[in-house]
């Protein structure tokens, strides 16, 4: 029977909604996450008549015809893009970026990736690294004796030295836009990688070209809307036991068909 196969699909599709909305709500915390949806279209039709055909000698065609749907398939899962909102931490090198583009950092392999964690660090020679020790681009390296940085909306770095009165500039960050920004491929650690979807990296300073601008002492928080998560996580379930309802009518119709005598 096609509603065994049908409903399979549809608790498929459900399980898999389930699982995308379980990793927002583990990502609840997460530094500048973006909620992720699960996104679906339905299968191919099974044209028992198609539409248009000549139905009767004298040309009379089908109005509607008859398509068997045969099931929903996985489509994409995009990602929400929206700004999260910004928790103070006082750190000199926490950043939030306020508006579109993301920081660019350096893998070991030397392959750009892309985030909006802003939560930097820095190594005993000073290097600006992420938490994961990922050097951000352009580098900028701070003094052992510096007494205090100062970052800017604009992305410029100052230092302050104690003998000194007036601040160094000691480099500006840069932010990076993508015409599709959800086209961008996750790898973790709340890295991106650019793709031909995503189309090129558009690297630019804050405030410039459509680019967000930069807050010091802040982090931008997950934009997971966890009320919204737990009703689609209802619905998810709900949707799952009813296809699950199908597979048990259907079953119940094929054990009634082979006990006919």
């Amino acid at each position: 029977m096609r509603a065994l196969k049908i409903a399979a699909t549809g608790m498929s599709a459900q399980q898999m909604r389930v699982e995308t909305i379980s990793n927002n709500l583990a990502n609840m915390s997460t530094t500048g996450y973006n909620a992720r949806r699960a996104e679906f279209a339905d299968l191919h039709y099974q044209q028992m008549a198609r539409a248009g055909t000549v139905n009767a000698s004298d040309g009379t065609v089908l109005p509607t015809g008859v398509q068997l749907g045969l099931g929903v398939r996985p489509a994409a899962v995009s990602m929400h893009l929206a700004q999260g909102s910004l928790s103070a931490t006082a750190g000199d090198l926490d950043i939030a970026i306020e508006g579109n583009g993301y920081l660019e950092v350096t893998l070991p392999s030397g392959q750009a990736a892309y985030t909006r964690d802003g939560g930097l660090k820095r190594t005993g020679e000073g290097l600006i690294v992420t938490s994961d020790g990922f050097p951000v681009a352009p580098e900028i390296v701070i003094p052992a004796d510096v007494r205090s940085i100062s970052i800017n909306a604009d992305g410029e770095v100052y230092a302050y030295f104690t003998a000194e009165s007036e601040a160094q500039l000691l480099g500006q960050f840069t932010l990076a836009g993508f015409s599709n920004p959800k086209g961008l491929e996750a790898i973790g650690g709340n890295l991106f990688t650019e793709t031909a979807a995503s189309g090129p990296s558009l690297v630019a300073a804050p405030g410039q070209d459509g680019l967000g601008t930069l807050r010091q002492g802040y982090l931008e928080d997950s934009s997971v809307d966890a009320v919204r998560e737990i009703t689609e996580l209802i619905e998810a379930q709900r949707g799952y036991e009813m296809n699950a309802k199908v597979i048990s009518a259907a079953d119940q119709m094929m054990g009634a068909t082979t006990q006919i005598r």
